[in-house]
């Protein structure tokens, strides 16, 4: 069994669902979800009786972190099909920025793999030290969805390249509109 490295981060989110025949969740509405990494190691390593760290803490999670604060939090998710979209692109373009753009409906389960995949590509750049195989993101206090292993085997099909997507880089792209 390998060790695991577990951080919690809180973020705001609005976002619809267009697709789902839900005239509730059709609308823009917004949660307070957690997201909980597990991070383990690549490969095992011992501890070297010194500092006895994998990684230290703080290197393990500040771009994760700073993802999460500074493009997750109180940005609207919308579906790359949506109508709002191109208005916000048309009338608010600044605002548009904020716009996380999903492979069809933003759903919980959709994000969870999301934000695996892209903290996967933040993990691999900084040294491919540590891996996300588990995440867990919590909608409601009701409703949380885990998933654990590789995203893209949850991931929808497209047309494009999986590796040019925003959530398999490791920048701070929450989109990839060309607008």
């Amino acid at each position: 069994m390998k060790p695991e490295m577990v951080f919690t981060r809180r973020f705001s989110m609005g976002h619809r669902l267009i697709h789902s025949g839900s005239d509730v969740c059709a609308l823009p509405h917004g949660h307070n979800e957690y997201v909980k990494v597990y991070l383990h190691p690549v490969q095992t390593v011992r501890l070297d009786g010194r500092a006895n760290m994998i990684q230290a803490f703080s290197e393990a999670k500040s771009t994760w972190h700073r993802f999460v604060d500074t493009k997750i939090d109180h940005a609207l998710q919308l579906s790359e099909d949506d109508p709002l979209l191109e208005w916000f692109f048309t009338h608010e373009p600044q605002r548009a920025q904020r716009i996380m753009v999903t492979p069809g409906d933003p759903t919980t389960e959709l994000t969870a793999c999301l934000l695996l995949a892209k903290l996967n590509a933040f993990l691999q750049a900084n040294g491919n030290i540590l891996a996300c195989q588990k995440i867990m993101l919590e909608e409601t206090p009701t409703n949380t969805v885990t998933y654990e292993g590789n995203p893209h085997d949850f991931l929808p099909l497209s047309d494009r390249a999986e590796n040019e997507r925003w959530w398999c880089r490791p920048d701070m792209s929450i989109a990839d509109c060309k607008n």
